[in-house]
């Protein structure tokens, strides 16, 4: 006798898991390829839905990215938050460093981030992205990292986002530069940020 479960229709999604389900793939398809080289049917694609329903939730192409711009920005800082919550100022880089290495979990979150800082000119994205990083330096100043302490930070950030754009963890056992580099950036993690970090033959 079938179960109850075996001829229960399957749920559909609502709007808004289909607009996350969305956004995540947009993260991880911008991430790799980039704002101009990336389409809203890649992002169908990677989503496992169709390109007409992509159009009709965001439209644009352009607002698309602004809104997975939004959403990692909201990741960061949410992850930020939760790490430098009771921490003692000498504790909070550490903790706050491990949170933005966390982070590599949301599949081009960073890599994200960096292509939209360099789109300063774009009339749209441009404002949101230095709103955006505005917001991450006044979030690092008010829960008590001094002016040095956030500029390194946020230094050491572009530098891993970097690695993680150049996809440097495929040369970490043949380079010794890219090991040391590793070694550096990563002294307590890098186990964890090898397995996560992102691969040259990997599509996003």
């Amino acid at each position: 006798m079938p179960s109850p479960t075996d001829s229960a229709p399957a749920r559909r999604m609502s709007s808004e898991e289909r607009r996350a389900q969305i956004l995540a793939a947009a993260l991880a398809v911008f991430g790799a390829k980039g704002y101009v080289g990336t389409t809203t049917d890649d992002v169908a694609r990677a989503a496992g839905i169709s390109q007409p329903y992509v159009v009709r939730l965001f439209g644009t192409k352009e607002n698309l990215f602004v809104a997975a711009l939004d959403d990692a920005l909201d990741r960061l800082l949410a992850a930020f938050t939760a790490a430098a919550e009771g921490a003692a100022p000498d504790e909070l880089p550490e903790r706050v460093g491990h949170a933005y290495i966390g982070l590599l979990q949301v599949r081009g979150l960073h890599q994200t981030l960096s292509h939209a800082f360099l789109l300063g000119a774009h009339p749209v994205i441009g404002p949101r992205a230095r709103d955006g990083f505005a917001r991450v330096w006044e979030f690092l100043r008010d829960v008590g990292f001094d002016v040095q302490s956030a500029q390194a930070f946020l230094a050491q950030g572009m530098m891993i986002n970097s690695m993680f754009g150049l996809r440097l963890a495929d040369d970490y056992d043949t380079d010794p530069r890219v090991h040391e580099l590793f070694d550096a950036c990563f002294p307590t993690d890098k186990v964890r940020v090898l397995s996560m970090a992102p691969r040259a033959d990997e599509p996003w």
